[in-house]
């Protein structure tokens, strides 16, 4: 019965990492590039430790650096008709809503949402 309790609990811990490891990416509305350094920091040193770390690591950095990408692509496009300032606030909500849909995701054991990310990292 001890070892069914240190799995279960090793793999709530995993969980609440994971979903800490999402959450994380919330820090680039505070200091405006946290969400992109504490995440890939969690992940570099716990994928090899916690089930799933890899994959959900994976696909915060590939989202983070595709919203970065995206950013930098909508500043020119301000000047077309203002076409990069409905990008900027589409990114803005993007970038607000799935790091907390995937930490829901992370806590049920669910793989992570690749809505709008270009996979670097496979």
């Amino acid at each position: 019965m001890e070892v069914l309790d240190q799995t279960y609990s090793a793999k709530k811990e995993g969980r609440q990492l994971l979903v800490i490891t999402h959450l994380l990416q919330l820090l680039t509305y505070v200091t405006g590039f946290g969400g992109l350094i504490a995440p890939l920091v969690k992940w570099a040193t716990k994928k090899d430790e916690i089930q799933g770390m890899d994959l959900h690591g994976k696909q915060i950095i590939n989202f983070q650096i595709t919203l970065i990408i995206m950013a930098l692509v909508s500043i020119p496009m301000i000047l077309l008709l203002g076409l990069g300032i409905l990008m900027l606030i589409f990114l803005c909500f993007i970038g607000f809503v799935m790091p907390m849909v995937n930490a829901i995701k992370a806590s049920n054991g669910e793989d992570p949402s690749a809505f709008c990310t270009i996979q670097f990292i496979k």
